[in-house]
């Protein structure tokens, strides 16, 4: 990962934070996005403080609102131009608001949808171009363990999860035999300030320390997807392979006790 130019949306918090300071203590470039521009410069500023003095590894910050295309593409050539061409582009901006039956409004599904689907795909639309053209390149988009199957409180996150992990599958495939690797992030509970506002057991739960760990390792590995921790996302992928008339009764008991 030394001196490889890195891009990482998301990065204001939660997992893109601990991954940024993860992959530059490793000596990479990390162009970080958020909305938040003031997060970004004090996660810059932090790594700056805190980074040994054999260390060429930088945070540079590139605010902006993913979810307008055309801030998708300022960015991007912003990167280009000032650290290099993109070798590895995390795709990680995300949100979650509950989504459920009785509170249910299409203004939230919408709002999930653009960020956690459609800005991955605004990206995708700059990135694969300029990386086929190049022969070579690597993209990484998180996901979730929540876009397996559907779950209580989670249509619209759920949805724009499954649907992410659908569209970076059928692009695996249509760059089958090319030098440009893709990979989806499907982590399960990790504790950042998403996760916090939840008000129920979240089994399994880890840090965004740990959940950084598992995603550097993975991105050195071939493997399509990354899922972590194992011992749930194990579960969760047999519960995939249950008929809807075992899962969809079984999810309910598990979640609502009765």
């Amino acid at each position: 990962m030394n001196g490889k130019t890195v891009w990482l949306t998301g990065a204001s918090q939660g997992i893109g934070r601990a991954v940024a300071l993860r992959l530059a203590e490793k000596g990479c470039r990390v162009a970080v996005t958020a909305r938040n521009g003031e997060a970004l410069q004090q996660l810059a500023e932090q790594f700056d403080r805190d980074r040994g003095g054999d260390n060429d590894g930088e945070i540079v910050p590139y605010p902006a609102d993913l979810t307008n295309a055309s801030e998708n593409r300022r960015v991007i050539e912003a990167i280009t131009e000032q650290l290099g061409p993109i070798d590895l582009a995390i795709l990680n901006a995300g949100t979650h608001t509950p989504t459920p039956a009785d509170n249910f409004h299409a203004a939230d599904v919408h709002q999930l949808i653009e960020l956690n689907l459609m800005a991955p795909v605004y990206a995708l639309e700059i990135l694969l171009p300029l990386m086929r053209e190049r022969n070579q390149g690597h993209i990484a988009a998180v996901a979730s363990v929540a876009g397996y199957r559907g779950l209580p409180n989670a249509a619209g996150y759920g949805a724009s999860k499954a649907g992410l992990i659908n569209l970076l599958e059928a692009l695996r495939l249509d760059l089958w035999g090319s030098n440009i690797k893709l990979q989806v992030i499907n982590p399960g509970f990790v504790k950042t300030p998403l996760t916090d506002q939840n008000n129920f057991p979240m089994p399994s739960l880890i840090t965004a320390e740990q959940a950084a760990q598992a995603i550097v390792n993975g991105l050195a590995k071939n493997r399509f997807e990354i899922c972590f921790p194992w011992a749930f996302t194990r579960t969760l992928k047999a519960l995939r392979l249950l008929p809807y008339r075992l899962y969809l009764p079984l999810v309910h008991r598990a979640t609502r006790g009765n």
